[in-house]
């Protein structure tokens, strides 16, 4: 079966808000089968930086990324989260 790799943008509540705790919040949250393979830090301007994170998940999962998006923009410390893009992956 083959999985998919969807790649988030995360913007944090605050600019004090340490984004490798955010990321270990998002890590903790989320459910089996998913896994953040990938992270990188983008600055976007006045100290606020974004968080990105590349994440496998299964293909065949209902309802596609819309999951995923509210689960990341429900975790304590996300101000926004959308999915930049999404790849199909082949085992």
């Amino acid at each position: 079966m083959a999985r998919v790799l969807v790649v988030m943008r995360i913007l944090p509540e605050d600019i004090n808000i340490d984004l490798e705790e955010l990321k270990e919040k998002i890590r903790n949250s989320l459910p089996e089968g998913y896994e953040i393979v990938r992270h990188d830090i983008e600055p976007i301007a006045f100290g606020l930086k974004a968080l990105r994170l590349y994440i496998i998940m299964p293909e065949q999962t209902e309802g596609g990324t819309e999951p995923l998006e509210r689960l990341v923009n429900g975790v304590e410390g996300v101000s926004q989260a959308e999915v930049e893009i999404v790849h199909r992956l082949t085992e």
